[in-house]
């Protein structure tokens, strides 16, 4: 199959960090209520040995309000970092909802899915092509329309445009295997989706994946 995965790459990367990094504070915030709960054990063993609160050592006081403001800003961290989450997440449910009414259910030549954030378009690639070629089969030209025109509507997604292959052996002129074949349907689709649809090239990043996915 060739799949035509629209996706905003810039906020996906900025997703994948932040999920990293959601973890990363989850995992710094554990750390430090196991050290703040171990300050305040210190804390209560100096207190329980003195009726003075003077005898509170200056330090133990030091760590504890360090501590605690820690604590305030890795909450605030994974705060703004669920908010980000929550808004990439609505902008995928926007988006999927046009493109599957635009490109229909009925075509079993096309599929609309999201897998780990990312909105898959995936286009058979008997739709597209005719076997070893690279050429768009004009006949798809309704469909990419319609997918372009629901991309045009939201100019800050950018697309990967992979290209995919059977196994069947390959080699012509200069493309020596389906690797080769597979980069070359995807900047076909890609110089398509510009020369006929004026899609913004600047959004558009063609690739190949070969016959191993």
């Amino acid at each position: 199959h060739t799949a035509l995965e629209a996706n905003n790459r810039t906020n996906l990367k900025n997703l994948e960090r932040a999920e990293i990094a959601l973890q990363g504070c989850n995992d710094e915030r554990a750390r430090l209520e196991k050290e703040l709960g171990d300050t305040k054990a210190m804390n209560m063993k100096l207190i329980s040995q003195s009726t003075e609160m003077a005898m509170l050592s200056k330090q133990g006081a030091e760590n504890l309000q360090n501590s605690l403001e820690k604590m305030k800003e890795k909450d605030l961290q994974i705060k703004n970092l669920n908010e980000a989450i929550n808004r990439r997440d609505s902008m995928t449910i926007a988006l999927v909802t046009p493109l599957k009414r635009a490109v229909g259910t009925e075509n079993e030549n096309i599929e609309v899915n999201v897998e780990k954030g990312v909105i898959m378009v995936s286009i058979s690639d008997k739709f597209l092509f005719t076997t070893g070629s690279y050429d768009v089969n004009k006949s798809a030209y309704t469909v990419l329309k319609d997918v372009a025109a629901v991309l045009k509507d939201r100019p800050t997604f950018d697309v990967l445009v992979e290209g995919h292959t059977d196994n069947v052996p390959f080699k012509k002129g200069d493309l020596i295997d389906n690797w080769d074949l597979s980069v070359k349907r995807a900047t076909s689709l890609s110089r398509t989706l510009v020369q006929q649809f004026q899609i913004d090239p600047k959004r558009l990043i063609p690739a190949g994946r070969g016959a191993y996915i």
